[in-house]
């Protein structure tokens, strides 16, 4: 049961006017150990970044398109539109069957990738009924199937009672042998060739692919085993600083790239010495109502009541002092905005 894996795909097997939906999953899996690039004095890992050759700028995966590059070194750049405009899609869901051969013609260097291929709930007979069909009869189907925008050459054929699809190589993919001993004469006596049948003949056996293991693996794993009991390890601490300016750089590129889809002015390009790239924001009545300009004169005697508190009479002087300069300051320069006229009412009054 694959139920834990996820599908791959979604499509049906058509023959004749017989259509089978099904589910396709992947038949192999890879168990190789996997090795990191890290730094051999403290285990750090080494990450790899897809860097332009042009402009030398790192490269995310949304800038990236498909380009082809002819021997005059002209390339041109694939878009979303070009690929979808193909006559195969993604929206071409079947398998078609274009005809059933004898199993034993097709050549196992063809053979590519394999799927399993599982029928849904309510079409469970005529998946069946295509698979009995070929086991009875010895014959493989071949297909047309699109994966991936791709069309492929495949095949269907039987694999523990489930349909297995094996894509296959085009023709024209598999390389032809030319080697000089080829075409060499080479006398081979009927006795050196007795004596390898016989040796073949002692080595005869019925396949079991259970009957062998990756040495090499298996060596890796108990090597791994013995170097993390003896301790021969290293603990790897991320970097704080290294981990922030990884997100301070994620960040960056996000907003760099908001402000240029905005068609603002980004800090970086401005001139050297200007702090002020970016245009000053509007404020509002109410914050221009708060932070608006005050005259010079207000300011001082705002300045002067809030550092010393002064007898009456020397504020009475102080504001008869302002009052009389005040004609001359503004005889000519008409009143700033948010700023009130200095009129007779709003004047200090004269003592006696």
């Amino acid at each position: 049961m694959l139920s834990y894996v996820r599908a791959i795909w979604k499509g049906a097997v058509s023959f004749g006017l017989v259509n089978v939906p099904v589910k396709l999953y992947a038949a192999t899996q890879d168990h190789d150990v996997r090795f990191h690039q890290v730094h051999e004095t403290d285990g750090g890992r080494v990450r790899m970044k897809r860097v332009c050759e042009v402009c030398g700028e790192t490269v995310t995966d949304a800038e990236i398109a498909k380009g082809f590059q002819d021997p005059s070194g002209q390339t041109v750049i694939m878009t979303v539109e070009d690929l979808q405009s193909l006559p195969v899609s993604d929206q071409n869901r079947n398998i078609e069957v274009l005809e059933f051969v004898p199993t034993a013609q097709i050549d196992p260097i063809l053979y590519d990738k394999s799927y399993y291929l599982e029928p849904e709930k309510r079409t469970v007979k005529p998946y069946v009924l295509l698979r009995d069909a070929l086991g009875k009869t010895d014959r493989t189907a071949i297909v047309k199937v699109a994966i991936r925008q791709r069309t492929q050459l495949a095949c269907l054929r039987i694999q523990d009672q489930v349909l297995l699809l094996q894509t296959l190589k085009w023709p024209d993919e598999v390389r032809q042998p030319d080697f000089d001993f080829q075409s060499q004469d080479v006398a081979i006596r009927p006795q050196e060739l007795a004596m390898a049948e016989s040796l073949i003949e002692s080595l005869a056996s019925d396949f079991d692919p259970d009957e062998f293991s990756d040495n090499y693996r298996d060596a890796v794993v108990a090597l791994l085993d013995t170097k993390l009991a003896g301790g021969d390890t290293l603990v790897v601490e991320s970097s704080t600083e290294t981990a922030g300016t990884g997100d301070v750089i994620d960040l960056m590129a996000a907003l760099r790239e908001s402000v240029k889809r905005s068609g603002g002015t980004l800090q970086e390009d401005a001139p050297h010495g200007d702090t002020t790239a970016d245009p000053p924001r509007p404020k509002s009545a109410t914050a221009q109502k708060a932070a608006g300009p005050k005259p010079a004169a207000k300011k001082a005697t705002t300045a002067k009541k809030a550092a010393t508190r002064k007898p009456a009479a020397k504020k009475a002087a102080t504001g008869k002092q302002t009052a009389d300069q005040a004609p001359q300051t503004k005889k000519t320069a008409p009143a700033k905005p948010g700023e009130k006229p200095a009129t007779a009412k709003n004047s200090p009054k004269k003592t006696a």
